[in-house]
């Protein structure tokens, strides 16, 4: 969507972001945290951070608990209304009923089937994903009139094909962008440090000797499937100039009007429609699912037990967990009730909130042995923060994405903070060197 209408600078740099974010994760991350959690015995990333910092009062717990349901919510709304914006271009189904019954089937198999469920499902739908991609690739070249009309049209507008400067639709004009504002928009990778539901996966790795090949899979399928859509919205552009009868309400509709012109040729190319829209509600369930099931364990195992310390059954603690998918589901279905809200805002939004908020913090944790609980607490609080009043801020340097000085500001609290108070036991130095020695 955002390549369709402005040209692929924003869309190319996040995408850039977003692909050596990914790499790095797993080459830094992914190994250590999973080896650190594991010596530790820590479940969930709250989880890891009260323990890796022995916070017996469990105020990094809490605080860890609350920064992911406040994020998780607005996240969660991204995708039911991707759904709602699907299913009302698709069927003229009303917005809000089309949001609210894409909900009910992703808490549906969210709360009965738990992790593996997310993790089966997240498999099969990122399959539907890349034959949908690929369908709507092919078909809409064929369609715009092959690859060099496509090139040719988007050539024509100003600023639509550079790294350095966007297409203005207002004015029909080019916007030139400087080196800050690219770095801020490819500031987008910092993000993957500090998202719950990835971090999660890491922790949960069974065989970490395939870790290497995991970090190959992930890596390149992120370049595939940003690259491709990227390139979906220059087609895009090139079919709404040669098909007519291409209805198109919204930018980030564009894949499901390509799927609407496809399925008037025949049952076959319905069918391959069919698939494509299914690729589109897989991508955005595999998201949601998997943010819910963290904000789950969140309230269930990290507030109510480590937190609030209550003793509670196994059976009570599923309750809660269920509940919790449920509450996050209806914030979100509120969150998202403007149908003109944007799934891209939404989501950058929320991706700020926990780059910002757990990203430095894990990297300090991970790499950083003088990395105390203050510098914790004091971080995960001004990188939060720093995301909300930046987000609402505007104009000037308020214009740049707020995951980066959010980032920033989190990591300098961190340093200073933890320098200025007391350093780590000898307890908290012995898990530091003994998660770096261990093979």
């Amino acid at each position: 969507g955002v390549a369709y209408l402005s040209g692929i600078c924003d869309a190319a740099w996040t995408a850039i972001g977003l692909a050596v974010g990914t790499w790095l994760n797993w080459f830094f991350v992914s190994r250590k945290l999973r080896r650190y959690s594991n010596n530790i015995g820590a479940i969930t990333v709250p989880d890891f951070f009260a323990k890796r910092f022995h916070d017996k009062n469990n105020v990094i717990t809490a605080l860890s608990a609350l920064v992911i349901i406040i994020f998780f919510i607005p996240y969660t709304a991204s995708g039911f209304a991707a759904c709602g914006k699907l299913f009302n271009s698709l069927f003229g189904i009303n917005y809000q009923v089309a949001m609210m019954l894409s909900a009910l089937l992703i808490v549906g198999y969210t709360i009965t089937g738990g992790f593996n469920a997310v993790c089966v499902t997240d498999l099969v739908q990122s399959i539907v994903m890349t034959g949908a991609l690929a369908i709507v690739l092919i078909y809409g070249i064929s369609s715009a009139g092959g690859w060099t009309a496509v090139m040719d049209n988007a050539a024509a507008l100003p600023g639509y094909l550079s790294l350095t400067s966007t297409f203005d639709v207002a004015s029909g004009s080019e916007v030139k962008y400087n080196f800050l504002t690219i770095f801020s928009t490819a500031a987008w990778g910092l993000g993957y440090f500090g998202m719950p539901h990835i971090l999660l996966r890491f922790m949960a790795i069974k065989d970490p000797n395939k870790i290497k090949t995991s970090r190959r899979v992930a890596s390149i399928w992120v370049v595939i499937a940003m690259g491709v859509a990227i390139i979906i919205g220059i087609v895009g552009l090139a079919m709404s100039k040669n098909e007519s009868s291409m209805v198109l309400k919204d930018s980030e509709t564009i894949i499901v009007a390509i799927a609407a012109l496809l399925a008037k040729h025949g049952v076959f190319f319905a069918l391959l429609a069919g698939l494509i829209l299914a690729g589109i509600l897989a991508s955005t369930m595999s998201t949601a699912d998997s943010q819910l099931l963290a904000a789950a364990s969140a309230i269930s195992q990290d507030l109510m037990v480590g937190s609030l310390r209550l003793k509670i059954s196994e059976k009570v603690k599923m309750i809660a967990a269920r509940a919790t998918v449920i509450a996050i589901a209806v914030l979100g279905v509120v969150f998202a009730w403007n149908p003109d809200s944007s799934v891209f805002r939404i989501v950058s939004f929320a991706w700020a909130g926990f780059g910002a908020s757990f990203g430095p913090l894990m990297l300090f944790s991970l790499f950083w042995k003088r990395t105390n609980k203050w510098g914790a607490m004091a971080g995960m609080i001004s990188g939060g923060i720093t995301v909300i009043a930046w987000h609402y801020a505007s104009g000037g340097i308020f214009s740049l994405y707020e995951l980066l000085p959010a980032f920033i500001v989190s990591s300098l609290f961190i340093v200073v903070v933890s320098l200025l108070t007391k350093a780590p036991e000898q307890e908290i130095i012995d898990e530091f060197e003994a998660a770096k020695a261990d093979k």
